[in-house]
């Protein structure tokens, strides 16, 4: 059938329902749950099927041994705190491993008891949400521009990774249009080398009209490092708008953790 006869037989059911019956209807259309797998893109089935492959070859947890300093920051949060990779664990299917007793939501405050409290969840990785909101709303067409995303872990921003130091990557910096980095230092790298990764990165990465993305923001992520980093003379920040994303599995406050800058 196509979108003309389809059109016509929906009109036609909604004429055929009984006036007290029909504004039911139109509520649970706008409403349900039920249109969800009939919504979903092609770059949607990609994304989760990329995402389903890699929890089938990962712990639950999603961190490797050789993420010591990760793990140590962890566990030294002022409240109990798990890793869940937000690229490969959305809500649905966390609640499902809730569900099978295969991951919690929640932590024991007095052992044997009943008294609990929620669990900080942490990420090292884009959501969903995330990626898209990146790729369709905040970044121009990338048709033959060089993206680098610093920091891959699982590759959900870029998959073709390149295991180097940054720092021993001038080049790669001097000729990227576009550069990414999520999170990318503060839990990997002690305070000594997180500055002199961003004096490195801030040093090559000059060309002028390119993209950085960061999460947090530039300020944030250098405001408490000893650098010579002038933000006002390297970048410009670009308004984003996070209203344009309009489909219901919005996160507003993690998209506005996301900040653009230009190169200038």
């Amino acid at each position: 059938m196509d979108f003309v006869g389809a059109r016509s037989a929906v009109l036609a059911v909604l004429r055929g329902v009984s006036a007290g019956d029909r504004s039911r209807l139109l509520h649970w259309m706008r409403t349900t749950n039920d249109f969800d797998e009939f919504m979903l893109s092609n770059n949607d089935v990609v994304l989760r099927s990329i995402a389903e492959d890699l929890r089938n070859c990962l712990p639950i947890e999603a961190m490797l041994n050789s993420e010591h300093l990760a793990i140590k920051k962890i566990l030294d949060q002022r409240e109990p705190t798990v890793h869940v990779d937000a690229f490969l664990y959305d809500d649905d299917i966390i609640d499902s491993l809730c569900e099978k007793g295969k991951m919690s939501r929640n932590y024991c405050v007095v052992c044997g008891s009943h008294k609990t409290a929620p669990l900080e969840f942490i990420s090292h990785s884009f959501s969903l949400m995330e990626l898209k909101f990146l790729y369709q709303y905040a970044l121009p067409d990338l048709t033959g521009k060089i993206l680098v995303d610093v920091g891959s872990r699982l590759g959900a921003v870029l998959f073709g990774v390149l295991h180097s130091d940054i720092c021993t990557q001038a080049s790669l910096l001097q000729n990227a249009d576009v550069v990414v980095m999520n999170n990318v230092f503060e839990y990997f790298l002690d305070r000594l080398e997180q500055a002199r990764a961003w004096e490195f990165i801030s040093h090559n990465m000059r060309k002028k009209g390119s993209l950085l993305v960061t999460v947090p923001s530039l300020e944030e992520s250098i405001s408490n490092l000893q650098t010579d980093i002038l933000l006002s003379q390297w970048v410009e920040e670009m308004k984003l708008d996070y209203d344009v994303y309009m489909e219901k599995d919005i996160d507003r406050e993690a998209l506005e953790q996301i900040h653009l800058y230009k190169i200038i």
